[in-house]
């Protein structure tokens, strides 16, 4: 018996599962992007709180922060906070940048990456400061209540200060590194911060007069700073102060300056004293830095002692500076660990010792250098 044209045909079970599972894989992929976009909203909301919240806290404690034109986006796999503009202000200090842009991927929210252009303006006790960058890039490893890692990244950094008498203050650097760490075994005991710094052809030309002459300077630093887990945005006198009373110290490990044919490589220990001064002891070598300290003891004990007087302690002095035992091997090593060929050896000086305001390298203090204090 033939069927008629209206007859249905019945499709077998079977056959039916397997047409829904050839779209089985497309749901699943619409539903899980359903998942994540909404995911992905309620983490920006989350973020937004956050960042509310934390700008309130600040204003609170006399610290207000302006992100003009703020704004949070990213989607699908990322939190980008952007501020056409930040302002910073406290009874002792404002400051302003922009723009400037904050990145988190979503799936690794506590390493965040900040980039900002200049410039950037500050004012604090009346004196007015500009900088610029071609580059400046942050990146911040965030834990509960801390930090695991950071690092600043700035290519060519210019910056002046005005209203310094009787010059005013004018730097430049071509590449700055600087990078912090708790310090392994010792950040819970003791809230050490482990500081390495990188600065390359770096000039202040007010130290010039003091320094030689005006070649750009390379330096490096590697210091290990005690009782610094408590710093905030606090006014810097009271950041400071508070880690004096803690009996703070800066561990010198490696401070390496080279500028022009003069070369200085020194450690040791740094702290504050009762009225706000640097205090503490430095092993020092150098290379041709001595004879930019031996005119300064001199030319003030000689002018004492006057006529011949004057000539003999130069020589002394000269002597006691420059006569001192030469280091060899490590100490000809540059800042990459390479030899560079030409290099007079450092030579060792007697302790420098920066005790009650003054400078003393061994027995003599170097006239007309006074400490003052830092707050």
């Amino acid at each position: 018996m033939t069927q008629g044209p209206e007859t249905e045909v019945e499709v077998a079970p079977g056959r039916r599962a397997r047409r829904i599972g050839l779209f089985a894989p497309f749901l699943l992929l619409v539903l899980a992007g359903l998942l994540w976009t909404g995911a992905w909203f309620w983490l920006r909301g989350r973020a937004d709180q956050e960042i509310d919240g934390w700008f309130a806290r600040e204003a609170r404690a006399g610290r207000t922060w302006t992100c003009a034109e703020r704004s949070l986006t990213g989607y699908p796999f990322r939190l980008e906070l952007r501020c056409a503009a930040l302002a910073f202000t406290r009874s002792d200090v404002s400051f302003s940048v922009g723009p400037v842009v904050a990145v988190a991927q979503v799936y690794q929210p506590r390493h965040v990456i900040l980039e900002a252009t200049g410039p950037f303006r500050v004012e604090q006790d009346g004196l007015p400061g500009d900088v610029t960058w071609r580059l400046l890039e942050v990146s911040l490893h965030l834990t509960d209540g801390g930090f695991q890692r950071a690092s600043l990244v700035v290519d060519g950094l210019k910056g002046a200060v005005a209203g310094v008498q009787p010059t005013p203050v004018d730097f430049t650097t071509d590449h700055l590194e600087l990078h912090a760490r708790p310090t392994p075994g010792r950040f819970d005991a003791d809230g050490a911060v482990d500081l390495s710094a990188r600065v390359t052809r770096a000039t202040l030309p007010l130290l010039d007069p003091w320094l030689g002459g005006p070649e750009p300077a390379d330096l490096a630093l590697d210091a290990t700073v005690t009782r610094a887990a408590g710093f905030r945005t606090r006014p810097l006198a009271e950041e400071l102060e508070r880690w004096r009373e803690a009996g703070g110290t800066a561990e010198l490990t490696r401070l390496s300056v080279d500028k022009g044919s003069c070369r200085l490589r020194a450690q040791g220990a740094l702290a504050l004293d009762a009225l706000h001064r640097v205090a503490g002891q430095l092993d020092v070598r150098t290379a041709g830095l001595e004879q930019v300290i031996a005119p300064l003891i001199s030319e003030q004990l000689g002018a004492r002692l006057g006529g011949d007087g004057a000539a003999l302690v130069g020589n002394i002095v000269g002597q006691f500076l420059g006569g001192r035992r030469r280091e060899t091997g490590p100490a000809q090593i540059d800042q990459d660990g390479q030899q560079r060929p030409g290099d007079p050896p450092l030579k060792v000086l007697p302790p420098v010792r920066l005790t009650a305001g003054r400078v003393v390298v061994g027995p003599f203090t170097l006239p007309n250098v006074r400490l003052t204090p830092l707050y």
